[in-house]
């Protein structure tokens, strides 16, 4: 999967508040996630973050 920042990534377990989906911040050795839910960011590993992918939204503009 190609991953760009602005993508909604929906994750395998979900948050504690409750959503499944976080927003692309920063794309690289490591991505930073925002929690669409609550708002809450984490960095995780690429590694971590492409096995745990359930699905990927693109951005609507298309940048």
């Amino acid at each position: 999967m190609e991953y760009e920042v602005g993508d909604i990534v929906k994750l395998k377990k979900k948050h504690p508040c409750g959503s499944f989906e976080w927003e692309i911040l920063r794309v690289g050795a490591d991505f930073r996630l925002k929690c669409t839910g609550c708002g809450h960011q984490i960095m995780l590993p690429r590694r971590q973050v492409e096995k745990s992918t359930k699905g990927l939204t693109k951005r609507a503009d298309g940048n």
